[in-house]
């Protein structure tokens, strides 16, 4: 599993949406949340953001988004 860190505009680059729909999405929990970096500063796990694309790539119903980034989130617990 990749746990290299990625910041806005690469998410952004990487989904294909604008900040606004990541926040959007994070706030109906359709994007994982993302990880503080500091103090003003945030971002998101690569193997996160890929397993979001790839289950909407795989035409996932919001639920089961829903699903997988509750099981993202959780998963982060075990990375340390």
């Amino acid at each position: 599993m990749r746990n290299k860190i990625l910041r806005g505009p690469v998410v952004d680059s990487s989904t294909g949406e604008r900040r606004s729909t990541r926040y959007a999405r994070i706030s109906k929990g359709l994007f994982p949340k993302p990880i503080k970096l500091g103090p003003r500063s945030v971002g998101w796990l690569e193997s996160e953001v890929e397993a979001i694309n790839a289950a909407r790539a795989a035409g996932k119903t919001d639920d089961e988004i829903r699903a997988l980034v509750l099981k993202l989130e959780a998963a982060r617990k075990t990375l340390a």
